[in-house]
């Protein structure tokens, strides 16, 4: 019996009738992915770009969290040709591409993850696990139908034209960065500044109107909120490595005597 894979974070985003919360992973650990995966959060982003990552690494992340209903997205370091066919080997299903800032980058992102003639990506289902290995009927010509394809805007060129980098065909989602948005309106590490926030409600706005789920970053729990009411159809609300340093510290100023 031909295998099925799950499916794709764009048609969990599609039959949700609420806002998808979700995790990151930082750590480059398979248990802080499964403990992630198994805590009921509805998806787990595995860093590429921040994270001490490589391809095993993050393999064996995506067999850590393939037991667990939570969706898993892989964000890549940088969206290139052959980073991106290698991730996407992987079984990666769900791609996250940082800083794009034009609809012209987000059409060569898109290109990246369909095999030709629509696309650019690399033939090789039959040596991979993202066909099993050839055991998922009809991979290649139903190739993007198994993957979907996320983009970040995080900076205020990107942010202002969210709305058509949300248009590109092939490009199933947009994701706003704060944190780097915040820089790039020179006020680094102030996220959730009153400018930032209501640039990012903006750039959620004009995502949305596009017809594409748009998505946010916020471990504040008050901003979550917002983006949320603002219509974020998906927020990470919170990092592995995050939740390890504030509960240890916490566990510190309990215990250790000033």
């Amino acid at each position: 019996m031909p295998l099925r894979l799950t499916p794709t974070f764009r048609e969990r985003l599609a039959e949700a009738d609420r806002t998808l919360f979700g995790g990151w992973i930082c750590s480059g650990s398979p248990v802080a992915a499964e403990i992630m995966a198994g805590s009921g959060l509805d998806w787990v982003l595995i860093d590429m770009e921040h994270a001490p990552n490589g391809l095993e690494s993050v393999l064996a992340q995506l067999h850590a969290v393939s037991g667990y209903p939570a969706t898993p997205m892989v964000r890549v370091p940088v969206g290139e040709t052959v980073v991106m066919k290698q991730v996407l080997d992987l079984g990666a299903q769900n791609i996250l591409v940082p800083m794009v800032s034009s609809p012209e980058h987000a059409r060569e992102v898109a290109a990246m993850a369909q095999y030709p003639p629509a696309g650019v990506r690399g033939v090789g289902s039959g040596l991979a696990r993202s066909a099993r290995w050839n055991r998922v009927e009809g991979y290649l010509p139903h190739g993007a139908e198994h993957v979907s394809v996320f983009v970040q805007v995080e900076s205020v060129e990107a942010v202002r034209q969210a709305g058509e980098i949300a248009a590109v065909d092939g490009i199933d989602g947009v994701f706003v960065g704060p944190s780097d948005l915040a820089a790039s309106m020179g006020l680094l590490g102030q996220q959730t500044h009153p400018d930032v926030v209501a640039a990012a409600t903006t750039a959620l706005t004009d995502i949305t109107a596009a017809g594409k789920p748009a998505g946010v970053n916020a471990f504040d729990p008050a901003a979550a909120q917002a983006y949320t009411d603002a219509g974020a159809a998906y927020v990470l609300v919170g990092a592995d490595v995050a939740l390890l340093a504030r509960g240890s510290e916490q566990l510190a100023r309990t215990y250790i005597p000033d």
